[in-house]
Parts: C-alpha cells; sequence; structure tokens
C-alpha cells in the first residue's frame, strides 16, 4: 500500500479538479476559485482505490494548494468537511462562514 507521499496527484487545471490516476481509474477531489477562497464541492474515490490512502492524499493536496495560496477552504464535500473537522491543523483554513458548520471556533 503506498503512503500518501508516493501517490503522484495532478492539478488539472481544464477540468478544475485535483486527480490520482492509478490502473486505468481516476479519483479526483473537484474545486472552484471564488476570490480568495476555494470552494471543494465533490470528491469521487473509486472503489478500486480503497485502502490505499488516495482520498486522503487528494485532501491533503487541496489543502496545501489552498494554504500556499492563502485560500480560505469553503468544503462543500461531506468528504473534505470530515477530513478536515478531524484534523486541527487544517482549521485556520476554514472560512469563517463554514466554521460553525463544521464544529470549529471562530
Amino acid at each position: 500500500m503506498p503512503d500518501d507521499h508516493s501517490i503522484e496527484v495532478i492539478d488539472n487545471r481544464t477540468a478544475g479538479r485535483f486527480e490520482v490516476h492509478l490502473g486505468g481509474e481516476t479519483a479526483f477531489a473537484e474545486y472552484r476559485l471564488e476570490g480568495d477562497s476555494i470552494v471543494f464541492p465533490h470528491t469521487v474515490v473509486p472503489d478500486a482505490f480503497a485502502g490505499k490512502g488516495v482520498g486522503g492524499a487528494l485532501v491533503k493536496h487541496g489543502l496545501s494548494y489552498a494554504r500556499e495560496r492563502r485560500l480560505r477552504v469553503k468544503p462543500t464535500c461531506s468528504f473534505f468537511a470530515g477530513y478536515i473537522t478531524k484534523h486541527p491543523e487544517y482549521h485556520d483554513l476554514v472560512h469563517p462562514d463554514f466554521r460553525s458548520k463544521l464544529g470549529i471556533a471562530s
């Protein structure tokens, strides 16, 4: 099983998503830039990727992208929201409008 450092995440700007390709399948996290924010509306991780850390790698990549560009995160995708809720090191990235929805103190 690869760790998420060995998983290559690609920024497909044309499609507006971060992608991982393995064995002819694609996992992805859609994103949309809105001013000083980034919205993560949808994540798809095929069953073939289960247990390989691909979902976590997509989220970490997306959140690192946001941090590097000083973007506020709007996690409308339940996968992103759940990951952020469980990882306090990313709470500072969450847009103020989404903090209470995730149970994060202002």
